[in-house]
């Protein structure tokens, strides 16, 4: 049964495009059968703006990993990021009919279906509600209700926000791709399963997630998502402050970034000089490795000060806010050489680098652990997580809409999918799979 639990983590950058399948071994470490990667050129900022090319970028991906694998890819968890998600905290309850029956997961489910009901601007959807602390009866700081009496349930949820379009654009992508839409997750909740420890969520830390178009921040404390923000600045910002200071290509910027790059400028030396061949015959440029780190230096000050404003509004210097673990850096851009030293300097936090070699097994490529394959291991995770508790039903597919797709149109296929991945997003138990169920049903009552 083990070699079937097989699952695809399909990460949509704005820089590249990772397709990684794998599976768990006998010891609960994740094994790598196969990963795909192509540069992703319809993503600009973790948004899609060229459909066909996304689509192009995702079946390379694809099929670079079924030919390393040998195994055929139907399924994916994607990402989501970009810089239209927002989040929100809201306080919410209801007011059970028997308080003299201990609450279930149904009363919970009741409260979080009450949350997704709120209404929200015009666009925009809501991708993930996540509760923190519950009250029960004004017993306040509960983590676990279930089991406990009470009339009165109210919980502070932490709400996660897009914008539908870009939501329906990803869907649209995988889909015309040849692949079945899984779960869509929050790109820095799938980032902080690979590379966080459920000690340092409990102490308190900040995981910020620097990739090529965004830069993702996710906040645990007490073991609890608490905060998460997109700032649409990343690695690609610094290749082009480069291109325009050096007056170069952008290839030629991006290895100097990667080859000489540093966000300290203290480090170089005025002497250090860099020679870049010139175009079509011209003279070679010579740059200083000083000039180049104090280019890098300027924008990587503004993304972590940009972050570190989230930090405070998050409200880490309150007593109860604390961050105690610090920051974990993640992304490709984690890479900069001294960006950890720049980040402790700035922040005045402990920083360290995140890999998520920690969940993959001993034998896997050395290449995988790199922080840039954080967010597809994590989503690669979460894919495995789903199909746990359903060894017995491999596909998680839904059928109905293909088979029913010649009494309805795409657009009304696409709703009552989307409608299945938000509930499995939030699910807890199956209730939510239940519902979801009766949903569909009650949909194609009133389409006939």
């Amino acid at each position: 049964m083990e070699n079937n639990k097989i699952a695809v983590g399909l990460d949509i950058g704005t820089t590249k495009i990772v397709a990684m399948i794998g599976r768990k071994n006998e010891y609960g470490k994740i094994e790598v059968l196969g990963i795909g990667k192509a540069k992703s050129l319809g993503v600009k900022r973790g948004v899609v703006n060229n459909i066909t090319q996304t689509i192009q970028s995702i079946q390379q991906a694809v099929d670079e990993a079924e030919s390393v694998s040998g195994q055929r890819i139907n399924e994916v968890v994607v990402g989501i990021a970009g810089q239209h998600i927002r989040s929100l905290h809201h306080s919410d309850y209801i007011t059970r009919v028997n308080a003299d029956e201990v609450i279930e997961h149904t009363d919970i489910e009741n409260l979080v279906n009450q949350v997704h009901k709120l209404v929200m601007l015009p666009g925009e959807e809501i991708i993930h509600v996540l509760p923190q602390e519950f009250k029960v009866d004004s017993q306040p700081d509960i983590k676990e209700p279930i089991g406990m009496y009470g009339g009165r349930l109210e919980a502070n949820f932490h709400v996660v926000v897009g914008q539908v379009s870009s939501i329906r654009n990803i869907g649209r992508c995988v889909k015309s791709a040849g692949l079945n839409l899984a779960d869509i997750t929050l790109e820095p909740l799938a980032s902080s399963s690979a590379v966080l420890s459920q000690e340092e969520k409990e102490a308190g830390v900040a995981l910020i997630d620097i990739g090529g178009g965004t830069t993702d921040l996710a906040i645990f404390k007490d073991g609890i998502i608490r905060h998460t923000a997109v700032i649409p600045f990343g690695g690609n910002v610094i290749t082009e402050d480069i291109k325009e200071g050096c007056s170069i290509i952008e290839k030629q910027a991006e290895l100097l970034k990667i080859k000489f790059g540093s966000a300290w400028p203290g480090e170089n030396k005025e002497t250090e000089i860099v020679s870049i061949p010139g175009l079509r015959g011209r003279e070679p440029k010579e740059i200083t490795l000083k000039n180049l780190s104090k280019i890098i230096h300027a924008r990587v000050q503004e993304i972590i000060e940009h972050v570190y404003l989230e930090i405070k509004n998050y409200g880490h210097e309150t007593q109860k806010g604390k961050l105690i673990a610090g920051i974990v850096l993640t992304g490709g851009g984690s890479q900069l050489k001294h960006l950890r030293q720049l980040v402790e300097y700035i922040t005045g936090m402990d920083t360290r680098i995140g890999y998520p070699n920690e969940h993959l097994a001993g034998d896997s490529d050395e290449v995988l652990s790199s922080p840039s394959y954080a967010t597809a291991v994590g989503l690669l995770m979460e894919g495995l997580e789903k199909q746990s508790p359903l060894e017995e039903e491999e596909p998680i597919t839904v059928q109905e809409p293909e088979v029913n797709a010649n009494q309805f149109s795409n657009e009304e296929v696409d709703e009552v999918v989307e409608e299945k991945q938000k509930q499995q997003t939030i699910k807890r138990g199956k209730s939510f799979l239940d519902k979801f169920t009766e949903r569909f049903k009650e949909f194609l009552d009133n389409a006939e």
